[in-house]
Order: structure tokens, then sequence, then C-alpha cells
């Protein structure tokens, strides 16, 4: 490892912000060292309780995100968010509006804040995420939350990463909880019904449960419904028993290592997708596909000999 990775290293991990902040720009541009960087840093991660939170735009998440950071603060332990909107279009910095409120925490250096936007960066946000994950990891925050935006597949992609992913919904949305991607109901290991002081938080509460009795778990945990009224401060502290009991229970279970594996399992294909991906750009020239895609749709040649034969050149080098 070269000496100065070493140092940098030994900064970051030392809870040097203005290092880590360095470090997960680095990552998140794929700037030269990134995967050097990564790969000394991997070691040391692992550590970090990771807390995925996601549902619907208005449903009180960044509140709710906030809430829980000011909760685990006080227990002293330390706290990284990344807020992840694969809506935006990146504008150089974080989503304002809802980051405002955030500010209250950048005297607290036990809370460290990145937003990130879709760029359509190869490889998309999700493994843009993970990579940002190990680096707040490696650095030795506590507990990790993702926060995105929306319930698509990007979400659950990025929900992936997490040790425990909270779905937060709201009164109101009606027969609407039917029609989430049934991925994210799926992957629900926690129900939250945020702004549950409003008419219809039954109403939503009897939506999940039906969908829950059509729905098996493969590791038998029943996902309980937690209310909450976040801009109030309200249900934050059972939320969190709510997370400490499905850690508590994947630990008995034995559970952890095993949903470790899996989500491993996802990322080495995106992982090798996107590497494999690299490689076959690298084989066409400037312009290529665009060549390539004119010739295919005059018909002057098929597709699946033409990919076969890009395949093939990209595994020889």
């Amino acid at each position: 490892m070269h000496h100065d990775t070493k140092l940098w290293i030994d900064q970051l991990r030392s809870g040097d912000v203005r290092a880590l902040a360095r470090a997960i720009s680095t990552v998140e541009n794929r700037a030269p060292g990134w995967s050097e960087l990564l790969k000394a840093l991997f070691p040391h991660s692992g550590k970090a309780r990771v807390l995925g939170l996601t549902g619907p735009p208005g449903a009180g998440k960044s509140t709710l995100v906030d809430q829980l950071a000011r909760f685990y603060r006080k227990d002293n332990r330390t706290v990284g968010i990344i807020a992840v909107d694969p809506t935006s279009p990146y504008t150089g910095g974080a989503i304002l509006g809802d980051r405002i409120r955030m500010q209250d925490h950048f005297s607290d250096p036990g809370i460290y804040i990145r937003s990130m936007a879709t760029r359509g960066s190869l490889g998309g946000l999700a493994r843009t995420t993970a990579d940002v994950t190990t680096v707040l990891d490696a650095s030795g925050r506590d507990l990790i939350m993702i926060e995105t935006v929306g319930v698509g597949q990007d979400e659950v992609d990025i929900v992936r990463l997490a040790d425990v992913t909270i779905l937060i919904l709201v009164p109101g949305m009606g027969d609407d909880v039917q029609t989430l991607k049934a991925g994210i109901m799926e992957i629900a290991d926690i129900f939250v019904i945020n702004k549950s002081d409003r008419d219809g938080a039954e109403h939503v509460e009897r939506e999940i449960r039906t969908l829950q009795s059509l729905a098996m778990r493969h590791d038998g945990w029943t996902p309980p419904i937690v209310k909450t009224v976040a801009s109030q401060g309200m249900g934050i502290k059972e939320l969190a028993d709510a997370v400490a009991d499905y850690e508590a229970y994947l630990q008995k279970e034995n559970l952890a290592m095993h949903k470790s594996v899996e989500n491993w399992q996802e990322r080495l294909i995106e992982m090798l997708r996107d590497a494999m991906l690299e490689k076959a750009r690298e084989h066409m020239a400037d312009g290529g596909v665009a060549r390539y895609a004119a010739e295919v749709a005059e018909h002057k040649r098929d597709p699946y000999t033409l990919i076969e034969e890009i395949a093939a050149n990209a595994g020889k080098s």
C-alpha cells in the first residue's frame, strides 16, 4: 500500500471528517485510486449496523431519519446517513429542502450526512451506495442509515445492502399499499406508519397485515408495525426497540450471516456485471456501439452473433 494511502486511511479511521469526505468523493466519482482505497478499507468494515429506510415521497422519511439519528446519538453511537434520491438530477451537493433541517447536526461530528443522486453512473446507484457504505463502515461509524426516495427497483437494490430494512408508509395512501412494488413489501423487516395521528392509520395497518398474510418470509420473522409521528418525536424509541428486536432475532436464529451471504451474492453478480461491461466497452472504440446499433437496425448483421463476438473479445484481455 502506498504510504500516502496508509496515512489517509489512518486519518479516516481515527475519525477525521475531512479524510472521510475525501474518501467518499473518491469512491463515488471513481477517481484515480478508488479501487485501491476500497481494497484497503474493506478489512476494516463489517462492524456497522446498516439500516435501510425507504417509502414513497411525502412519507416523512427525512424527519424520521433525523429523529432516529438524534436518538442514537443520545446513546453515544456514531451515525452515518446516506440520503439517496434516484429521482433527482444531480445538482452537485445536497438535495435541499429536506436537508436544511439536518443543519442542526453539522456541529456534531458524530453524525455524518451525505446526499447522493443518480447521475446515470455506470453500475447504477446501488453499487456506488454500497461502496460509500463500506467507506463509512470502515471509518468506524456504529450505525449507517441509507434513506432512499421512492419504491422502485433502485430502492429494492439499495435497501438490499441493509441489515435491517424499514418501510415507511403514511395514512391517506389508501389502497396504494397494494400497488407498492412486491419486492419492497417482501424485504421490509419493520413497517412504520408515520404521521399516524392522521385519519386512516388503522386502514394502512390492515392493508399491511393483509399483504403480509399473503407473503411468506423464509426467516420466520413477523415484521412489526410501529406507529410514529416523527415531527413530534413520537414512536422513535419504539422504532429503535423494534430494530434491536430484529437484530436479536437474527443473532439468535443465526440468520445474520445467512442474510449477509445472500446480500453478497447479489452484490458480487452486480459487480461482475459492471466489470465485464467495462471490459466490453474498452474493446469498442468510440462510437462503436452506435455503429453496431446502426448495422443491427439495418439488418446488416444479427445482434446475437455480435454480442458473442464482443463477449469473446472482452474475455481475452
